[in-house]
């Protein structure tokens, strides 16, 4: 007698179910609620699309969100490639030197790479990243994410929060700062 799967699939009610949990989450990694919503449109096509590869061992949201984690990995991916090489530099030598690194350049593997650990150590760290993000300050991780990963202008970024230049460097050092002792907590 064959194994019955725990778990089906029933993308009819998936919106009704799952889409504000499914928001809720992406929103709080991406503070967009337009590309959240463009992220949880695109889980729901990509779970209709792989449905036949759905074997029933997990909770059908828990397959959803493991999508959606992916939808926002592959988001940000997306925007460091358009922009070259990622923007977060910080000062992380400990010698008495003033030297900016190239902090996400020299730690993260090649995300172009086609190696298995490579693609898992990008993936671990973009959520060591995300869930550093989500523990600043809102404004804060809101500034830094504008400013550094969408490479908003200093201008624009002012105008549409109302701040001065000065708080917005100030800001996005106080970020960096926390980012980086959080990184060196979570993930080296």
């Amino acid at each position: 007698m064959k194994n019955m799967p725990a778990h089906e699939l029933h993308p009819e009610t998936w919106v009704d179910q799952y889409a504000d949990y499914l928001f809720n989450y992406a929103v709080s990694r991406v503070s967009d609620s337009e590309i959240a919503k463009d992220l949880v449109q695109e889980t729901f096509f990509a779970g209709l699309k792989s449905a036949k590869n759905y074997k029933g061992d997990a909770a059908e949201r828990t397959w959803l969100i493991a999508i959606l984690k992916r939808k926002v990995i592959d988001h940000y991916r997306k925007i460091n490639s358009k922009k070259g090489k990622a923007e977060v530099r910080m000062n992380y030598n400990s010698s008495s030197e003033e030297s900016e690194g190239d902090w996400l350049e020299e730690r993260v593997a090649d995300p172009f790479s086609k190696g298995g650990d490579d693609t898992i150590e990008n993936e671990e760290l973009g959520l060591a990243i995300q869930d550093c993000l989500s523990k600043l300050p809102k404004k804060q991780s809101l500034v830094f994410t504008m400013k550094t990963i969408q490479g908003i202008s200093t201008e624009d970024i002012c105008n549409e929060l109302g701040i001065n230049p000065s708080n917005l460097w100030v800001m996005i050092h106080r970020a960096r700062t926390a980012l980086m002792g959080c990184m060196n907590q979570n993930w080296f």
